[in-house]
């Protein structure tokens, strides 16, 4: 199904939008039960958008599957109370070997993503540290996706994530109504193949598939006009 979704009010209308299983339905119940729980005691997501979780944060989500080329690894970065990632190993339980490694520095965050992937069977990898580190460290990991929702300016972004990205991996960026825009500030920086993909759950917004980004190459000086 493509096209806007005007309103998630609950699992009935989730399971109809993205043609999802009874099991997988109480999983994300018992996320949602979880996370309102949880947000009594930390703040995990904006207050006023409790009410609304099934369209606010688990369609959010849940819609970068299709846009999705086959995975093994799926990288969430920045993915404090498991959006997007945590929605996405929820969704992806059935397939054989995947996995998505979701990447917190706040280590109460991360307490709830274990919480919520041990009640949920969840197939994650929890790293509790931050983006740059896993960055800086990484020697093999090669995601087939990474993924990242409100962390920070494409171009920021891209300064963080770049060396994760091997040569067929795909990004996808939930982003805002200034998609394009960030799109355009990024490039004075960064070359990448992209494309804006419109949200199906929030006016404006965009999905932001991206690919092969290289640190742009400086113009070269002319001696003669020196």
């Amino acid at each position: 199904m493509t096209g806007r979704i005007e309103t998630i009010r609950g699992p009935d209308d989730f399971a109809a939008a993205f043609d999802v299983s009874r099991e997988t339905l109480d999983r994300l119940r018992r996320y949602a039960e979880l996370l309102e729980r949880w947000q009594k005691v930390q703040n995990l997501v904006s207050p006023r958008t409790l009410p609304e979780v099934w369209q606010r944060h688990f369609a959010d989500s849940a819609q970068l599957l299709e846009h999705a080329p086959p995975f093994r690894l799926w990288l969430d970065l920045g993915s404090g109370a498991g959006f997007p990632g945590l929605v996405i190993a929820i969704l992806a339980a059935n397939r054989q070997d995947a996995v998505v490694h979701l990447v917190e520095s706040n280590g109460r965050k991360c307490a709830f993503l274990a919480e919520v992937a041990r009640c949920t069977e969840a197939a994650v990898e929890i790293h509790n540290l931050r983006i740059e580190s896993l960055s800086a460290a990484n020697k093999v990991m090669a995601p087939d996706i990474v993924s990242a929702r409100a962390l920070a300016s494409l171009d920021d972004v891209l300064d963080l994530a770049q060396p994760l990205f091997g040569r067929d991996t795909v990004g996808l960026l939930l982003k805002g109504r200034q998609a394009a825009e960030e799109l355009e500030a990024a490039r004075k920086r960064w070359t990448f193949d992209a494309r804006l993909i419109p949200s199906r759950t929030q006016a404006g917004a965009h999905i932001v598939e991206l690919r092969d980004p290289r640190p742009a190459e400086k113009p070269r000086m002319d001696p003669n006009n020196e």
